[in-house]
């Protein structure tokens, strides 16, 4: 450690705060190691967007994550907040659930009197900005709220008469009867960065940076800084300093706490998971296979039934068989696909339609032992009538039970490039040609492309524009919706994570993404829409209906050769998978006669499935 005073930085702000810090949690705990910090607390405003990238980020550096938030209330009151163990961390779950839903989509409202009932286990630290009488009330009732868990947070803003200011706060507190602490107020992991925080700054509040004034960081302070360097700059509050440990210490919560409890699923009473989901597999295989089951499928389903029993994943089954089975009784086209059509058990359920007698398939493709990563089943259904599922499935696990995946929204190259323009102040025209030259994602606009454009490089606000664009490319913007992925639970799931109301009517969101989940080994289901079922369907009924011809996506007939005729001269123009340009031109080279040949094909095409040894 550098020095011989320990510190932990108690006020960081990563990138998940949107638009305001400008460091991504991986950065910050690079740096913070590099320095010898021993903690960091990660405290983006009413938000826990960013505090599993955190967590794997200390994993991975070893610096120990204290979990917090800045609560910035509406009275204007802002406080930090860390939970001290695991109950506590499900209150400020519910807090943050509450003052979201309350706001509506990215917002969150929240009064004192919310702080109170959910304070239970929180240490609590005043963030002031001046000495004045507000503080010192404000500091009462943090005292009577929180007791020995307030404190008073002591940061330089670089201003007039700072140190006096530090002296007024801490005489304040110290008549309070209120402990202080020292944090720095960190924005971004290095100086360097604080060009980027003026500009993320200016997009905020959509000013230019010739008009942003105040709004910016009067200062370029806001960096970590090694313990020697926070020790020499709080020369005079030696014991605010040592509380930044002291507070470390007390918060004991760890996100490897979260237990995840898949739900319980009820369609057989008396029976356990695994018993209800045999019932219903060699019921479906009858009915799949009427003149018998043959012996290599029976084996298959043994084999299976044997591995899902270990993982102990039967209620995932379950409950992806409800949601299945109520689309069939709303007459609604739905398919499984992706890595799920391995599973035989998926097949006699109705959940896919690849029949494993006449296919090789190898379920642990899907499921795993050895990975021990939880099953994805992704099930398509008919586009316009996908919403009919998921407010079932809102309906029957409670929405204290159930919501979405947020999906995080990133800057790419076009759109960082239009935004740091606007904020440099180029003219609109500029910033239009720039952007138009951006194709792909992850493309720049590099020098030569600059001057066949006739651009003037030695212009610093063109050249500033390109250099800090390719650094907010990448950066979170705001939080989407994913478009189908539940997360269920059998306790309350605004214990483990914030929920917040989606943009869209009846929707609920929690603020991790798919990553965070796999992360924390949630379980999700995906509920998708796929406007081919609903061309499908619609031929079904005309089948049905005028030619007499009862069919599903099961009862298909299978390897037929005009239809793989066609598919040989590329007359696939609207046909899911092979439609683009890329698969028109492999197929005629490839000349598919078999399924197994055009996942072949597929595959080549979109290599994700053979870099992960799925071909």
């Amino acid at each position: 450690m550098t020095g011989a005073t320990r510190y932990a930085e108690l006020q960081v702000t990563s990138h998940f705060s949107f638009l305001r810090g400008v460091s991504s949690c991986e950065e910050l705990f690079a740096q913070a190691a590099l320095l010898g910090i021993e903690a960091l607390a990660v405290v983006d405003r009413n938000s826990l967007a960013g505090i599993v990238r955190a967590h794997e980020a200390a994993k991975a550096t070893g610096v120990r994550l204290i979990v917090g938030c800045r609560l910035d209330l509406a009275d204007g009151m802002s406080m930090l907040v860390y939970p001290t163990d695991r109950l506590a961390y499900s209150r400020l779950c519910r807090l943050l659930s509450l003052g979201k839903g309350r706001a509506g989509k990215a917002k969150c409202h929240l009064e004192w009197d919310d702080v109170v009932v959910y304070g239970e286990g929180l240490i609590a630290v005043l963030v002031p900005d001046e000495a004045d009488d507000v503080c010192g009330l404000r500091l009462r009732r943090l005292r009577e709220a929180f007791g020995d868990r307030a404190y008073l947070a002591l940061s330089l803003r670089r201003r007039p008469n700072d140190q006096l200011r530090l002296y007024e706060l801490a005489n304040l507190a110290a008549a309070m009867r209120v402990p202080t602490v020292v944090t720095n107020d960190v924005l971004f992991h290095e100086p360097a960065r604080r060009m980027m925080q003026d500009v993320v700054t200016c997009i905020r509040h959509n000013v230019t940076i010739d008009d942003a004034g105040f709004r910016r960081e009067r200062h370029a302070d806001r960096y970590l800084k090694p313990s020697d360097e926070m020790a020499r700059l709080f020369a005079r509050y030696p014991d605010a300093l040592a509380r930044a440990i002291e507070i470390a210490d007390r918060c004991r919560f760890s996100m490897d706490e979260l237990a995840y409890q898949y739900p319980q699923e009820k369609t057989m009473p008396g029976l356990t998971a695994q018993q209800a989901l045999e019932k219903l597999t060699w019921e479906g295989a009858a009915l799949r296979y009427p003149e018998g089951v043959p012996e290599k499928v029976v084996g298959i389903l043994k084999h299976e039934l044997r591995l899902i029993e270990t993982l102990e994943y039967a209620p995932y089954f379950l409950t992806v068989n409800s949601i299945v089975r109520f689309a069939r009784s709303q007459d609604i086209l739905c398919q499984g696909r992706g890595s799920a059509a391995n599973s035989a058990v998926c097949y006699v359920l109705g959940i896919t339609s690849i029949d494993p007698e006449r296919n090789n398939l190898l379920f642990e493709r899907f499921v795993s032992q050895e990975r021990r990563e939880p099953p994805d089943i992704d099930v398509d259904f008919e586009h316009e009538r996908r919403e009919i599922v998921m407010q079932w499935v809102y309906e029957t696990y409670g929405r204290d039970h159930a919501a979405l995946c947020s999906t995080v929204i990133r800057y790419r190259t076009k759109g960082a490039v239009r935004d740091v323009g606007k904020a440099l102040g180029l003219p609109e025209d500029m910033t239009k040609l720039l952007s138009s030259q951006i194709w792909g994602h992850g493309e720049a606009v590099d020098e030569q492309r600059a001057r066949e454009l006739n651009l003037n490089l030695g212009d610093r606000r063109l050249r500033l524009t390109l250099d800090l664009a390719a650094q907010l490319a990448g950066t979170p913007r705001h939080l989407s919706q994913h478009p189908g992925g539940f997360v269920l639970t059998h306790d309350r799931l605004d214990d483990l994570v914030p929920i917040e109301p989606a943009a869209m009517k009846d929707r609920q969101v929690v603020e991790w993404d798919k990553d965070d989940i796999d992360a924390l080994k949630f379980m999700k289901v995906d509920v998708l829409a796929l406007g081919m079922l609903t061309a499908m369907k619609r031929s079904f009924d005309l089948l049905s209906e005028h030619k007499g011809v009862t069919l599903d996506l099961a009862t298909i007939p299978a390897e037929d050769p005009r239809t793989y005729a066609m598919i040989r001269k590329a007359d696939t123009l609207g046909t899911f998978q092979i439609e683009s340009r890329a698969q028109m031109s492999m197929l005629p080279r490839m000349k598919p006669r078999t399924f197994y040949d055009l996942v072949i094909e597929v595959a080549i095409v979109r290599p994700g499935p053979i870099q992960g040894d799925m071909v």
